[in-house]
């Protein structure tokens, strides 16, 4: 197993590009199976979880060309309507592709999802949604086996904005029979991109980034080209391993309003941030100030991003107080960060952090993608030698993560495990 290893205390500074978003590209990646052509996608992360999305879509039968930072996938002959097991139980967001199969053919049999452990994440809103349109569903042997004569457009009411849901039933209804209408919706810029990947592709989709969302069923999608936004997330991260290092960054690539709940807890914290028309400038204080963060669906501040904000609080000024409303165990980080001298406690879904002078590099271990993205703001930040274990969980989201920091002047680098 890999790990990172990295000398802190060393201020990042310079200029970087943000990668594609992991978030869109999986989603969009899926859509593809419902134009029965091909696509030319441009911007996707070469990162483990877009890795293992094309390893599915070959084993349905899909043709997948890389070439250039461009991804071709032919899906005329796809042949098969079930995700394999062993590449379902690797990440949550195979879960998507369910709602592409069943558009296309009306039938999709499949496990339960795998992906980091942060609690429970039911897909119970997709089975249920998958039911209004129509949709029968039998479990047998802890498989999910989902089918129907036709899809028939329906009002779905989510009882909460679940970004998973809200694309599956999108995915699902553009071949359905009338019109679909999504109310509580999710609203990330993440659903926009897909829903504009879809329409460019002949879809009818109405309503993406507001919470109420209308898919008109249409018979038959062509062939496109398409670039994925740049990751949101990827751009928050840097932007908070540049601040933690009291360093300056100009970030290239960014839709900067993606982020704005970012971009204000950073200037609350100290940061001086100019927005410019697709890039970020921003210039770090020598000490940050505590802030408060709540988590909430977008618009909110992202639950993807409080890890790495709480990792970077650990050394400000004063006591930071962060709520986390999504998930419920988003802190399995904290005791690691404790290992390196944070002062932080739990109360439920709250964690108080009261910043250090320092913190202290040590051997720590990687939980989950976001977790493991916090242990690498603090190696960054801390005295001496930090190696982060089990950094795969990391290597799904980020895209040569540590070649990006090493361009910001950051010492870090993977030592190949057994």
């Amino acid at each position: 197993m890999p790990s990172y290893i990295i000398e802190g205390g060393r201020r990042l500074e310079g200029e970087i590009d943000v990668s594609g978003s992991k978030n869109a590209s999986l989603p969009i990646m899926a859509a593809t199976i419902l134009n029965k052509g091909v696509t030319k996608l441009y911007n996707i992360p070469q990162i483990r979880d877009t890795r293992i999305t094309q390893q599915i879509l070959k084993f349905l039968g899909c043709k997948v060309k890389k070439n250039n930072g461009k991804i071709e996938i032919n899906s005329r002959n796809i042949n098969k309507k079930e995700i394999p097991e062993e590449l379902m139980h690797q990440m949550r967001s195979t879960v998507i592709l369910a709602g592409a199969l069943l558009g296309r053919f009306k039938e999709v049999r499949f496990s339960y999802p795998g992906g980091c452990d942060i609690g429970a994440r039911p897909i119970d809103l997709h089975l249920e949604s998958f039911k209004k349109l129509g949709i029968n569903i039998e479990e047998k042997s802890g498989f999910i086996v989902c089918r129907c004569d036709k899809i028939k457009g329906a009002n779905i009411d989510l009882d909460f904005p679940s970004v998973g849901a809200t694309e599956n039933i999108i995915l699902a209804s553009v071949y359905a029979q009338g019109v679909t209408k999504i109310s509580n919706a999710a609203m990330e810029p993440e659903i926009v991109d897909l829903a504009n990947c879809l329409n460019k592709m002949g879809a009818n989709i109405e309503g993406a980034g507001t919470n109420v969302i209308k898919i008109t069923g249409v018979k038959k999608l062509k062939d496109i080209s398409y670039k994925v936004m740049p990751d949101r997330i990827e751009a928050g991260t840097l932007l908070c391993m540049v601040a933690a290092t009291s360093g300056n960054i100009k970030l290239n690539k960014v839709i900067s309003e993606h982020i704005s709940p970012i971009i204000n807890k950073l200037r609350e914290s100290g940061c001086n941030i100019e927005e410019l028309e697709d890039s970020i400038y921003l210039q770090a204080p020598k000490k940050l100030k505590a802030v408060d963060i709540k988590t909430m669906p977008y618009p909110g501040f992202p639950t993807d991003m409080q890890s790495v904000f709480a990792s970077m609080l650990t050394t400000a000024k004063g006591t930071s107080v962060i709520i986390e409303n999504i998930f419920e165990n988003r802190y399995r980080y904290i005791p690691e960060l404790k290992r390196m001298g944070a002062k932080c406690t739990i109360e439920g879904k709250t964690a108080i952090i009261t910043g250090v002078r320092k913190l202290s590099g040590t051997t720590v271990t990687s939980t989950d993608l976001r977790g493991g993205a916090a242990l690498v703001v603090a190696g960054l930040t801390a005295k001496g030698k930090t190696k982060i274990k089990n950094i795969e969980y990391i290597l799904r989201g980020y895209e040569n993560l540590d070649k990006k920091l090493q361009k910001l002047g950051a010492k870090i680098y993977i030592e190949e495990g057994e």
